[in-house]
């Protein structure tokens, strides 16, 4: 399996740390995203969309990061990251949809403006990003993972740019179930960090 990635992306992070998770292995290739590499030809081929993660498992080639997790826990068989009964994959789903949704345009809308430099609003993504993280502390207040008794693929959909939405000035010290949240995922074996970028809130930690 070839993983297109780009190491400040958590969307490529998110597939990244599922395959490691995994425990499957895997070769990384690194699009260069400041040269214009996701715009040439060669790229455009795999994903017409000009986005980075692209999974190529041996000329089936899935993009976008919530598509390669069902994926490959499909592939592997992995009904512990992914259950098949219909409330639970529901659930599951539901979750998917909120980092497509939510986290996109709060957390990681966030950070795109201090990482990237992104012309978003500061205030509204910031407040986007509050309204879900007291979503997610309120969730999390009775139980460890978002969906059953142990992590699923909602749990990496949401992690990366939970995790550094400091970068994005978004503070997470009011919301210490979801600090937890965090720290369970980063125990989890095979875990592989995202990278930390010193801006924002990050800047001064």
């Amino acid at each position: 399996m070839k993983l297109y990635y780009h190491p400040m992306s958590g969307h490529s992070h998110r597939a990244r740390l599922f395959v490691s998770l995994l425990g499957e292995p895997f070769d990384l290739i690194e699009v260069d995203l400041k040269s214009g590499a996701h715009k040439e030809p060669e790229f455009l081929a795999l994903n017409p969309f000009g986005q980075v993660p692209v999974l190529d498992d041996d000329g089936i080639v899935v993009s976008d990061s919530n598509a390669i997790l069902v994926y490959l826990a499909k592939k592997f068989d992995r009904k512990d990251w992914l259950p098949e009964d219909a409330k639970t994959a529901a659930e599951v789903q539901r979750w998917l949809s909120v980092a497509a949704g939510e986290v996109a345009y709060g957390p990681a809308a966030a950070r795109l403006i201090t990482v990237f430099g992104a012309k978003y609003n500061p205030e509204d993504v910031i407040g986007r990003a509050h309204v879900l993280l007291k979503r997610l502390e309120t969730h999390l207040t009775d139980t460890d993972w978002l969906v059953g008794k142990r992590p699923t693929i909602a749990d990496v959909a949401l992690y990366s740019y939970v995790a550094r939405a400091p970068e994005g000035n978004v503070d997470l010290s009011g919301y210490p179930n979801v600090k937890a949240f965090l720290r369970r995922i980063e125990a989890l074996p095979g875990f592989i960090p995202f990278v930390e970028t010193p801006v924002g809130l990050s800047a001064a930690a």
